[in-house]
C-alpha cells in the first residue's frame, strides 16, 4: 500500500489513514453480524439521494432498537469531508453502523458505545457497459430472513446468491420466494408490461425500501406514467416489453436476459432510457 492509496476513513469520531484504522475483536458487528449499513453514490463529488438514505439509516437502527452515535447532519458532513479529502468523483462512500463492542452475549449492555465506520470506494457509475448491453439475471430462492426491509449487514444469503449467478454467467441474482420475485440479491426489480405500466413490488418486511427506487418512482409520476406496486413472478418478466433494476451502485440499469431468456429484443428498452435520462439529470440536480 503507498501513500497514493490510502483512504481517509472515519471511525468513532476520528479521520484516520485506512492502514492506522482498528476494530475490537469483540464488536457485535463481527460476533452477530448486529448492525446497518448505507451506501451512497457520489457522482461529480457530490452524494447522490443523501436526504433518503440518511432517512433510511435512521429507520433500520430504530428497527433495531439501536442509538445512532451522532445525528445524520453531523454523518452528512463527515461523508462530504471523506469524499473531498479522498479526492473522490465518482464512487461510494459506505457507512457501517454496530451496536458496539463488548465480551460475547446475546444479552448486550444497554449502555454500549456504538460503533460508526465510514469509508469511501472509487467506482465507475454512470458510464458503464451495462447501460448499453443491460444485465443477466439468475432467478433462485430466497433464503433471507423474514425483515429484509432493515438494511442490516447480514449479507451472506445475499453473497452466496451472488456468487453462484455469476458461477453461472449472470451478473445479478433474483430472489424468489412462493413463486414471486422479491428483489435482487443488491437491488430492486422491476418489469415493464407489455402495454406500458412499471410493476415493482409494494414495500413491506419482504424486500428493503430502496432509496433509487423512490427517487426513480417520483419521477415516474411526475412523467405521467403508469405505475403498479404488486408482486411479479419470472414468467411474467420473460414476458414482460422490458426489465430493470435499481440500486445506489447502479442507479437504474436495464435486465435484457432473465435465466437465459432475453427480454424483448435483447436491448435495453426505450422506457429505462427515459427514466435513465431523467434520474441522471435529477440526481446531479439535487447533490449536495
Amino acid at each position: 500500500m503507498t501513500a497514493a492509496t490510502i483512504r481517509t476513513v472515519y471511525l468513532n469520531g476520528a479521520f484516520l489513514p485506512e492502514n492506522e484504522a482498528h476494530l475490537s475483536i469483540f464488536d457485535r458487528g463481527f460476533l452477530f453480524g448486529d448492525g446497518i449499513y448505507e451506501v451512497t453514490a457520489v457522482l461529480d463529488g457530490k452524494l447522490i439521494d443523501s436526504a433518503l438514505h440518511m432517512t433510511r439509516l435512521e429507520r433500520s437502527v430504530e428497527e433495531i432498537g439501536g442509538r445512532l452515535p451522532i445525528t445524520t447532519d453531523e454523518i452528512v458532513a463527515i461523508e462530504k469531508r471523506l469524499v473531498e479529502e479522498n479526492h473522490l468523483a465518482e464512487g461510494l462512500v459506505y457507512l457501517q453502523y454496530t451496536r458496539g463492542a463488548e465480551d460475547r452475549n446475546f444479552f448486550y449492555s444497554e449502555d454500549l458505545q456504538p460503533t460508526l465506520v465510514i469509508f469511501t470506494q472509487q467506482k465507475t457509475l454512470e458510464h458503464v457497459a451495462a447501460v448499453e448491453k443491460g444485465l443477466k439475471v439468475k432467478s433462485m430462492p430466497d433464503q433471507r430472513w423474514a425483515r429484509r426491509d432493515i438494511k442490516s449487514v447480514c449479507l451472506l444469503p445475499q453473497v452466496l446468491a451472488k456468487r453462484a449467478a455469476r458461477a453461472e454467467g449472470f451478473d445479478e441474482a433474483w430472489l424468489i420466494e412462493n413463486g414471486m420475485v422479491t428483489e435482487g440479491a443488491s437491488s430492486t426489480a422491476y418489469i415493464v408490461t407489455r402495454d406500458g405500466r412499471i410493476v415493482t413490488r409494494a414495500n413491506s418486511h419482504a424486500t428493503l425500501p430502496g432509496c433509487t427506487r423512490l427517487a426513480v418512482l417520483e419521477l415516474a409520476r411526475e412523467e405521467g406514467l403508469a405505475l403498479e406496486e404488486r408482486a411479479f413472478s419470472v414468467d411474467e418478466a420473460k414476458a414482460a416489453a422490458e426489465v430493470w433494476l435499481t440500486s445506489a451502485s447502479n442507479f437504474i440499469v436495464s435486465i435484457t436476459n432473465v435465466d437465459g431468456a432475453a427480454i424483448g429484443d435483447g436491448k435495453p428498452g426505450p422506457m429505462f432510457r427515459r427514466l435513465r435520462a431523467l434520474y441522471m439529470e435529477n440526481a446531479r440536480r439535487t447533490a449536495i
